[in-house]
């Protein structure tokens, strides 16, 4: 399993690697891991929830999408990331790419940040999954029997997102707006 790692460098600062976009490896603290090297900007790759693949998404960038079935009332996946205070994800807000779920008012993750690809999970105003908080824990489940292929997303209702953030969710019965207002 990949660890995390807070290296952002350049791709002169990693041996046995070249243009942008090539795979390479690099050493930290004894241990070999594989990345991505995009834009001079280390990434790593993600360690997928069973049954789910991301791709583009017709809703907005990229999706998180089944490759299996998942029968109604199922449990898809759990949200996995950095846990932050509440108070840090306030600050963390203000990013273009918004990928923090509260789990309690108190404590929230940061799916950008060690997620299991569930991060790219998007909104929709007619979803076919919704989340739960069981201990602690974000997971995902079934609204309905989804097909692999389909895109699995849920209903934000309420997010960091100012009230104006539009959707582009295309369902017949789209609000406008991911936040219910």
């Amino acid at each position: 399993m990949l660890r995390q790692s807070r290296h952002t460098l350049s791709t002169g600062s990693f041996p046995n690697t070249s243009a942008a976009g090539r795979q390479g490896t690099y050493e930290s603290s004894g241990q070999f891991f594989r990345c991505h090297l995009s834009y001079n900007v280390l990434r790593m790759k993600l360690k997928l929830a069973p049954g789910l693949s991301i791709r583009t998404s017709p809703i907005n960038g990229k999706g998180c999408f089944a490759t299996k079935s998942f029968q109604r009332g199922k449990k898809i996946a759990e949200y996995t990331g950095e846990r932050i205070s509440d108070l840090e994800a306030q600050r963390r807000a203000g990013r273009a790419k918004l990928r923090i779920c509260d789990i309690d008012g108190r404590w929230s993750l940061d799916g950008s940040r060690g997620g299991n690809g569930t991060h790219y999970i998007n909104h929709s105003c007619a979803p076919n999954a919704f989340m739960k908080t069981l201990y602690g824990h974000m997971l995902f489940f079934a609204l309905r029997d989804i097909r692999p292929g389909e895109e699995i997303t849920v209903d934000y209702e309420d997010t960091l997102h100012p009230d104006s953030k539009r959707c582009f969710c295309g369902a017949p019965n789209c609000r406008g707006t991911i936040n219910r207002i």
